[in-house]
């Protein structure tokens, strides 16, 4: 199908109409009237996606923001009817039914009939004004920044000051991040509950009792419930939780302090300097070709091709909104990198695991339509997580020493062991929140402070800072930004702690298993997803108990 660029309402509203007008007459002219409805969808979402990347490579730009806010404001509320009244058609179409035999299908459909029984279209303002208020989070974070020694820094730039060896230097950086922090403390509240009111408004009006039961429904999860969630919270509790504590009480140790404030958390105990794994953007792009070179030639030749493709923002600058994401371009097939390297192991970790959703992407393009590309997170961050794990085989590409070597892995696999429980956290929080949509501040801060006792170690020391503590979720952009996803990093972990074992116990194998996975994009359901990459969607505690075994195990091989 032929579309008029550049989009607006008007030219948009047409191609929908004319797809909704369609009647096709046969099972063949269904699956082709299909793949007119995919054409669009993509070049919709692509276009979508590069008002973001621009306006999020440059926060400061308001030609970019205008773009954006046109989008969610102005364009994507004139589509949603039209949109709603396409997906109906599709299920309701007599030649649907008989496509259900087919897996792919039959998901695509389960997915469309959950979009037509949430729409409402006294919700298509609410969610509008969503997007706005998720850019402005995105806006006071970018414009975040701290001088010290007479220079300025992003706030990612001065965390690095937080590895330094002098804990004057840590004490006095973490400082000015904070109070910098602090500075936007009551405009993020506020804004966090414009937030919560609307997201509870929305679900009501959608007929649920509260929003996270209607994001269950919205994010399609199918295959596990809130209470599967709170299972899994206190399997971390209970099998983690013990595991950090024991890091954190030899950290202290090895520092020889009586007391670890925050800013001793990221330094190495033992006093040695900061990793450094690469210079500049460019460097850390050279140095992990080379790493996925020793791993699986594609995924290096897949960043290969964004470099030439010019689909990589990898430094962080003044301006630049904070964190890293990968941003697939649904029309080109083609995925899109950005994050905020300022030179330390953790921008390692964060170009691999964008660099894994990137694979993914490649993976998936041959898929017949863009429905079956849009994976569920938990089989997104599979691939992501995993690649973190499985490119460690390479990383001697950013450490030429073998104790550097070692020490790198370490703090990999210990930096796993903290991320739970702070998973855990953030989806305990979120759950408690929108099950009471009416909280005031002081109840929700309360509320914060109590996860993060039962998830924490107790033993970093916030008196007298402890806003910094109170806080410390206003750093976690998917609370604002994407709200319910975040649960899928901890079971994408297990997963991918997984596909690692498979990989060093049969690499051949366990590397064919997990391209394979991502290959199927979302035409399987995602325990048939983890089974074809030969490891089991399952976040018991007897399984947590299982691989964080093997984790102690090569951790232990590490010393």
């Amino acid at each position: 199908m032929q579309l008029q660029k550049p989009f607006t309402a008007d030219n948009l509203k047409q191609a929908f109409q004319a797809l909704i007008d369609y009647a096709p007459a046969g099972p063949g002219e269904f699956r082709n009237w299909l793949k007119d409805i995919s054409t669009l969808e993509s070049a919709v979402s692509e276009d979508l996606a590069w008002r973001y990347i621009r306006m999020t490579c440059d926060t400061a730009n308001k030609d970019y923001e205008a773009a954006y806010l046109d989008f969610v404001q102005n364009i994507q509320p004139e589509l949603a009817p039209l949109e709603d009244q396409l997906n109906r058609k599709v299920v309701e179409s007599p030649f649907a039914k008989a496509e259900e035999g087919d897996d792919a299908l039959r998901i695509y459909l389960r997915g469309l009939k959950s979009a037509v029984e949430l729409f409402r279209e006294e919700n298509i303002p609410i969610q509008a004004e969503l997007s706005t208020l998720a850019q402005e989070y995105s806006s006071i974070q970018g414009a975040m920044s701290v001088e010290y020694n007479g220079q300025t820094f992003t706030m990612q730039q001065a965390s690095n000051f937080l590895m330094k060896t002098d804990r004057a230097i840590r004490e006095e950086v973490w400082n000015a991040m904070q109070n910098r922090r602090k500075q936007d403390t009551e405009k993020l509240e506020d804004l966090f509950d414009k937030m919560v009111a609307l997201r509870h408004k929305l679900a009501v009006n959608a007929g649920f009792e509260n929003y996270r039961d209607y994001m269950f429904k919205a994010l399609g999860r199918f295959d596990y419930t809130p209470a599967d969630c709170k299972a899994f919270h206190t399997a971390i509790e209970e099998n983690v939780v013990p595991l950090l504590k024991e890091t954190m009480q030899k950290r202290k140790a090895q520092m020889g302090l009586s007391t670890l404030k925050p800013w001793d958390t990221a330094v190495d105990p033992l006093g040695r300097e900061p990793l450094k794994p690469f210079e500049k953007g460019e460097d850390l792009l050279n140095k992990s070709l080379n790493c996925l070179d020793s791993v699986d030639r594609f995924f290096a030749d897949c960043l290969r091709t964004m470099r030439e493709k010019k689909l990589l923002d990898l430094e962080s600058r003044l301006g630049k909104a904070p964190g890293g994401y990968n941003y697939p371009l649904a029309e080109t097939n083609l995925p899109f990198i950005f994050m905020n390297a300022s030179g330390n192991l953790r921008d390692v970790e964060t170009l691999v695991h964008e660099g894994g959703h990137a694979v993914h992407s490649f993976l998936m393009a041959p898929l017949e339509l863009n429905a079956f590309k849009n994976t569920p997170s938990e089989v997104a961050e599979l691939a992501s997580m995993s690649m973190e794990l499985i490119s460690m085989k390479g990383w001697n590409a950013y450490f030429y020493n073998e104790q550097e070597l070692k020490r790198a892995k370490s703090e990999q696999l210990e930096g796993i062991i903290s991320t739970l429980p702070w998973i855990a956290t953030v989806d305990a929080f979120q759950h408690w929140i929108y099950e009471n949509p009416g909280h005031s501040r002081s109840e929700r801060a309360a509320q914060w402070l109590e996860l993060s006792r039962r998830f924490g170690t107790g033993l970093v020391d916030y008196t007298g800072i402890e806003d910094a503590l109170t806080y410390s979720w206003h750093k976690q952009l998917h609370i604002f930004e994407v709200p319910f996803y975040y649960v899928e990093y901890g079971m994408a972990q297990l997963g991918a702690i997984g596909v690692w074992k498979n990989c060093l116990l049969k690499p051949e194998q366990g590397l064919e298993m997990y391209k394979a996975a991502l290959k199927l994009g979302y035409t399987k359901s995602i325990p048939d997803i983890y089974e074809t990459a030969g490891i089991r969607f399952d976040f018991s505690a007897a399984y947590i108990s299982e691989l964080f075994s093997f984790v102690n195990a090569e951790l232990a091989s590490l010393e």
